[in-house]
C-alpha cells in the first residue's frame, strides 16, 4: 500500500477476501525517525483502509526494539497512531528475540494486537527458528492474555526448517491443538 493507493483499489482487495493490510519497514538505520513519520502517515493509509472495510496493521521484527534517542521505535508507532485505526500484527518470535514481553505490550496497549505470528525460538546462542512448542516462547502465558491483546487470528510461521517443512508445520499444529486452542 502506498499513499497513492485508492479506496477503490482497497475495496477490490476486500472483494478478494483480503481483510487486513499490514505494513512493515525494512530500513533499520534511522528507524526512529521513520516511525515518527509513519505515525503521521499511517492515519491517512488507515482511513483509506477503513473506508474499504480493511483493518490496517503493522507487522514487527526485532529492530523496532533497538532504542533510538531513548525510545523504542515500536513504542513511537503505538503512541503516535490511533488505536482504532492502526492495529499491530505481532510476531511473537521477533518480540521475544528482542528481549521484550508480549504480555507487557498487551497490557500497555490493550486491544491493539488482533493478529499474531506464532513461531518459536530455540534455546541456543543463535536463537534460531524452531517449531511452535519446541522453543522458549511462552505461548501458554501469552494465550492467557489474548483478550487483553484483542486477539482474533494467528498465523503459524517458521522462516527456516531443519528438514521437511511439512514435518515442522505438523509439529507446530499438533502442539497448538493440544496446548493452546
Amino acid at each position: 500500500m502506498t499513499s497513492n493507493t485508492s479506496v477503490q483499489e482497497l475495496e477490490d482487495r476486500v472483494a478478494k477476501l483480503q481483510r487486513a493490510v499490514y505494513y512493515l519497514i525494512w530500513k533499520r538505520t534511522g528507524f526512529g525517525e521513520q516511525c515518527v513519520h509513519c505515525g503521521h502517515a499511517y492515519p491517512g493509509h488507515a482511513e483509506k483502509c477503513k473506508a474499504a472495510g480493511i483493518q490496517f496493521c503493522y507487522h514487527n521484527h526485532d529492530f523496532e526494539f533497538d532504542a533510538q534517542n531513548g525510545k523504542y521505535p515500536y513504542d513511537v508507532l503505538l503512541e503516535n497512531t490511533d488505536p482504532k485505526l492502526v492495529k499491530m500484527e505481532m510476531d511473537l518470535y521477533w518480540v521475544t528475540k528482542a528481549g521484550q514481553d508480549p504480555v507487557k505490550l498487551f497490557e500497555q496497549h490493550p486491544g491493539r494486537f488482533p493478529l499474531w505470528h506464532l513461531k518459536d525460538m530455540d534455546n541456543t546462542a543463535t536463537h534460531s527458528f524452531t517449531e511452535v512448542g519446541n522453543g522458549v516462547v511462552d505461548f501458554k502465558k501469552i494465550f492467557q492474555h489474548k483478550d487483553t491483546a484483542g486477539f482474533q487470528y494467528f498465523f503459524v510461521e517458521q522462516d527456516k526448517c531443519p528438514g521437511d517443512p511439512f514435518n515442522s508445520i505438523t509439529t507446530s499444529i499438533d502442539y497448538i491443538k493440544k496446548n493452546l486452542v
